[in-house]
């Protein structure tokens, strides 16, 4: 996912969204790549059983969780896609 694509459905500032990420990308819980001016970010492939578990949870808890919902409805297509703002 694009930094852009977060930016737009979390309604944060670039710089916040890109100083989180680099924590959770510290720790072990996303990966990175660079492509042109854009990062993209990925959810890591679990490193142990509690990590497992927490991804686990996170695909089955959108329903369940107002939030999650709502980002995910949010989403909707990437800005990454042809005819949009990263290219």
């Amino acid at each position: 996912m694009c930094v852009c694509d977060l930016v737009r459905v979390l309604g944060m500032p670039q710089p916040k969204i890109s100083r989180h990420l680099a924590y959770l990308r510290r720790a072990g819980l996303v990966t990175s790549r660079k492509d042109g001016l854009w990062m993209h970010y990925a959810l890591a492939p679990a490193k142990g059983r509690f990590h497992g578990k927490m991804l686990e949870c996170l695909t089955c808890c959108f329903a369940d969780v107002p939030e999650l919902a709502r980002d995910a409805k949010r989403r909707g297509r990437s800005c990454c896609e042809p005819g949009t703002c990263c290219e």
